[in-house]
């Protein structure tokens, strides 16, 4: 499945004063890996056996190579018997790609192995390394946003006051919203709506942690953002405004956006957004 994605290259190209992009439009297709691909990832799989398979691939490679320059025949048999196998899985599992599998090759380097031909197996291996770097090259990215990447218009954040399950485009929103109240607040010396509304901000932002547990099994991640240093920003944030000074009540404010915000959206926001663009 091909899908066409265009980009404009504003920056080259030049906009009219109708905003309209006058040159240097590109397009480009990107390809999409085949449906049947995403039974072997979670959530249909239990496990992630399609990885499971290219890591026991990319082993096996290695100490195939690995004993044809040491000139080590049985173990060299031993490895090229593996690989054949985990070689020969990807068109079991993905019937869309037998074709375009070199099972001739794989058959050389088994024929090689067997009688310790070792400048023919060498042969049949990076013919073979070729192979699976023509396959990432098209499709790594891709399956690793599709298939890799949480889905977050699954998830559901409970608000601690009403337990009413937000999404999180409606926490967002609301986060978002509160911040900038903030900052307006701050700004036109409305101090009780400032501190409200940062109040409310620390408890939303509360609630989102509690929402990182639906993908990660530790709380080291959710304390790298929404941990002690972030509830510091937001302290800081509250002394600028308890003591009138909506310059230093600015500064944190802005150092807590960077903080956890723009640190939050770059590890998940991006992968996030590309992902629902590529979903059929």
């Amino acid at each position: 499945m091909i899908r066409s994605i265009l980009i404009l290259a504003v920056a080259l190209c030049g906009i009219s004063s109708a905003g309209v992009v006058t040159a240097g439009e590109a397009e480009k297709l990107i390809q999409l890996p085949p449906a049947s691909l995403a039974r072997w990832y979670k959530p249909a799989n239990e496990r992630q056996v399609w990885l499971h398979n290219m890591f026991k691939l990319r082993r096996e490679l290695q100490a195939v190579s690995e004993y044809i320059a040491l000139e080590d025949g049985p173990r060299l048999a031993k490895w090229a018997e593996r690989l054949v196998g985990h070689y020969r899985r990807i068109g079991e599992m993905v019937p869309e790609w037998r074709d375009e599998l070199e099972f001739q090759v794989t058959d050389e380097l088994r024929q090689a192995a067997a009688s310790a031909d070792f400048r023919r197996a060498a042969k049949a291996v990076r013919k073979l390394g070729l192979s699976c770097r023509s396959c990432h090259r098209e499709y790594r990215t891709t399956a690793a946003l599709l298939y890799r990447t949480p889905d977050f218009g699954k998830v559901r954040v409970e608000e601690s006051e009403t337990l009413e399950e937000l999404t999180y485009k409606q926490l967002m929103g609301r986060l978002s919203l509160l911040l900038n109240r903030v900052k307006i607040a701050s700004e036109d010396e409305r101090k009780s709506t400032a501190l409200a509304s940062l109040d409310e901000l620390g408890r939303r932002l509360e609630d989102l942690g509690q929402s990182c547990a639906q993908c990660h099994q530790d709380e080291v991640p959710k304390q790298r953002i929404l941990g002690e240093e972030g509830r510091g920003k937001l302290a800081a944030v509250r002394q600028g405004l308890e003591a009138g000074d909506a310059k230093a009540a600015g500064r944190g404010l802005g150092e807590l956006a960077v903080y956890t915000c723009a640190r939050c959206h770059g590890v998940h926001r991006t992968l996030y957004d590309i992902r629902r663009e590529l979903e059929p």
